[in-house]
């Protein structure tokens, strides 16, 4: 019985053509280093030596590249093998890489970013640390969409790291970029999965609220020199899958908003966030003016977590149905 052989010399015999020198031997004895003669004539030699290149061709590993996706800013990225020290530069993006299970493979976080704690930070999303992150040896570092982020990420890929720049506006955004970190990391199963789970869960808000009235929203992002959440921003999105209406038409993700502005439109539900753009948002019942506004006169105000809701990630069609709730009880068979 033959040993097995790794590679090219596995022991199994060639069809050699008839006549010619070499019928039934191995690969390995082919690949032993003699010199071979071609017969007088020439013959079939030719035609073996061809098979024989052939054969080497096929047999040559390829290099393979695990993925190559196009991030947000329409860069090509290139991955030659699934990366093993990732590091994601906005906390949404490690929620992303965490829901898609490679977790472990996330060596450094951003500062104020709590999804996994046991790993060092490297500075903030804003300001993010490069001589911390190229200390770290990561072979994938992912961004969201911030413009002062910018020079550190170029820094980063002229160093060469392999960088991707995600900043998702809206779910179908936020897809597509579960979608391409799935295919970055080798988990496209995951991320489809993933997309799938979050997709139902949209479709069930949506089957409920339909055809219902649509009430006024105002988001706050920051309480001090007001700060809205405009028409370009993943909160837009959330409040109209939730059956509200952004007040704000800014096509921007975030707009300045005078008082006298938000007295005018006179939203019929106001939105707090509450996290680190908005720390300690005053009370709303005791603010100057604010006492004119129909969410106030109804109690129709919602305080909400920053992360949830102005983080795109797995956790923002939990956002969606919270605020479904609140808008609409009725849909879920809840007194208004």
């Amino acid at each position: 019985m033959r040993k097995n052989l790794p590679g090219c010399q596995r022991a199994f015999p060639l069809p050699w053509p008839q006549g010619v020198r070499g019928r039934g031997k191995t690969i390995k004895e082919i690949f032993t280093p003699t010199l071979i003669l071609p017969p007088q004539g020439g013959g079939n030699y030719w035609a073996v030596v061809l098979n024989l290149i052939m054969l080497l061709l096929l047999w040559q590993p390829h290099n393979l590249t695990a993925a190559q996706i196009t991030d947000d800013r329409g860069a090509a990225v290139t991955l030659a093998a699934p990366p093993q020290r990732i590091i994601p530069l906005y906390g949404g993006l490690t929620e992303i890489l965490q829901a898609l299970g490679v977790a472990e493979r996330v060596v450094a976080r951003t500062q104020g970013d709590e999804t996994i704690k046991e790993i060092p930070t490297v500075g903030t999303h804003l300001q993010p640390n490069v001589e911390m992150i190229l200390a770290l040896k990561p072979d994938l570092v992912v961004q969201g969409g911030v413009a002062k982020g910018m020079p550190a990420l170029k820094r980063l890929e002229a160093a060469p790291v392999p960088v991707a720049l995600f900043a998702p506006r809206d779910f179908p955004g936020l897809f597509s970029t579960i979608t391409r970190v799935g295919a970055l990391t080798g988990r496209e199963e995951a991320a489809a999965a993933l997309n799938r789970t979050m997709g139902a869960r949209l479709d069930d808000v949506a089957q409920r609220v339909a055809g219902r009235p649509n009430p006024r929203v105002f988001f706050e992002v920051r309480d001090l020199n007001l700060l809205a959440a405009g028409r370009g921003s993943l909160v837009n999105d959330i409040i109209t899958r939730a059956g509200g209406q952004n007040i704000v038409t800014s096509p921007q993700n975030l707009a300045l908003y005078s008082l006298e502005a938000l007295i005018q439109a006179n939203p019929e539900v106001f939105i707090i966030q509450k996290g680190p753009m908005n720390r300690s948002p005053e009370d709303i019942y005791a603010r100057p003016y604010y006492q004119e506004l129909q969410a106030v006169k109804t109690h129709r105000v919602l305080v909400v977590s920053e992360s949830l809701y102005s983080r795109p990630g797995p956790r923002s069609a939990e956002a969606v149905e919270q605020l479904a709730r609140f808008l609409h009880p009725e849909a879920w068979g809840e007194k208004k």
